[in-house]
């Protein structure tokens, strides 16, 4: 005799779903060290996973496939290394005359700060000596936060180059595994499933790599243009920075106005936003749409939540993972039919916020100075 199915209340089932995703994303946080490693070398592993078949498919033995282009992958990041380091230890030897300028313009904005509110900058210095203090007596637990984050970091990259070649090397087994899991009759939505997660991984990937790419070059150039120190430095951080939805532009102006304001005069504070304006404008309107496109298609909202989400749960690494593991987890929710609604949710269907299209073509049939000859023949 078959019992009737159980009914829970919605009370007891939001119960329930919350206290799981409380134990599930304390088991993320606590096993972060195994979680991230193997995360970045998942990605990296369907990353690389044509190239990988490609020379297996020229009778390349597989593990010397895999080995090869990691070698090659680790010169192109010890080059790029490289070339950072040389223009970090010239900011490095600068730092101390960074700070004194700093340190004179921050008097500065003390000064005027006390005649614009008639507050003595005795007071003044006097709280920001206090609150000095107060952050040195509490940087101990910090300072160990600090060594242990380090010591996740090593480990991070240390194990990354294993799991990558592991995983590459044992795909076929793990598909089977997971074939074998769902049984024979999900053969059809299993493969469908891993064929486009797997093409929107590169191809979010290879389209963010290109627009980091095309990022830093313009930050460089337009830096060098203006003649501000560490040009390729800033230009290529700042590329990094601007993977991070909204935070990391901002980020990037007030570092881009920051060392323009010291190594400069004021002025160049607006010749550096303005540049930075002009730069994101080109990488919002023509970069995004045409290299990367819409494969990742989050609306803003869960983008931002996402992303914060992901500092606060990992940190740095957590900012840079949220957007590629939001838009897996949709593409899985959509292929679901009761979790539908969810993947509908993350998705979006609205228009933009702005959208600002330049047409030259239209723009200068309306300008009658365009074309002097036909006021001449006229």
């Amino acid at each position: 005799m078959n019992k009737p199915p159980i009914h829970l209340p919605f009370y007891v089932k939001a119960s329930l779903l919350l206290i799981g995703m409380y134990y599930f994303i304390s088991m993320l946080s606590i096993a972060q060290d195994i979680i991230l490693p193997l995360i970045y070398a998942g990605i990296i592993a369907i990353l690389i996973s044509p190239l990988v078949s490609f020379l297996v498919k020229k009778k390349v033995n597989r593990g010397i496939a895999i080995l090869g282009i990691l070698v090659g992958a680790f010169v192109v990041v010890f080059i790029l290394v490289a070339l950072v380091s040389f223009q970090a230890d010239r900011f490095g030897a600068a730092l101390p005359q960074l700070a004194d300028r700093i340190q004179a313009l921050f008097n500065q904005a003390i000064a005027w700060f006390s005649g614009f509110t008639n507050i003595s900058t005795k007071l003044i210095n006097e709280w920001i000596a206090k609150t000095k203090g107060e952050l040195i007596n509490n940087s101990g637990a910090a300072i160990g936060t600090t060594f242990s984050t380090m010591g996740g970091l090593l480990a991070t990259i240390f194990l990354t180059p294993v799991y990558i070649f592991m995983l590459s090397y044992y795909q076929p087994h793990l598909i089977g595994f997971i074939h074998q899991v769902f049984g024979a009759k999900n053969d059809h939505k299993i493969n469908e499933i891993l064929t486009e997660t797997k093409a929107i991984i590169q191809r979010y990937l290879v389209g963010l790599f290109a627009e980091i790419a095309i990022v830093a070059v313009l930050n460089s150039v337009g830096l060098l243009i203006l003649r501000i120190e560490y040009a390729i430095l800033l230009g290529i951080l700042g590329a990094f920075l601007n993977v991070i939805p909204y935070l990391g532009g901002a980020i990037t102006m007030f570092l881009f106005a920051i060392i323009a304001l010291v190594t400069k005069s004021p002025v160049y504070v607006l010749y550096v936003l303005a540049m930075y304006t002009f730069i994101q404008f080109i990488d919002n309107n023509y970069i995004v749409p045409k290299i990367v496109g819409s494969k990742v298609k989050l609306n803003a909202l869960v983008s931002l939540i996402t992303v914060i989400a992901g500092a606060a749960l990992w940190g740095i690494p957590g900012m840079f993972l949220a957007i590629p593991l939001t838009a897996v987890v949709k593409l899985l929710l959509d292929r679901i039919e009761p979790l539908k609604p969810w993947g509908f949710l993350l998705g979006d269907t609205m228009p933009p916020l702005v959208e600002l299209k330049l047409d030259f073509e239209e723009i200068s049939k309306k300008i009658p100075w365009t074309n002097p000859l036909k006021n001449l023949k006229k």
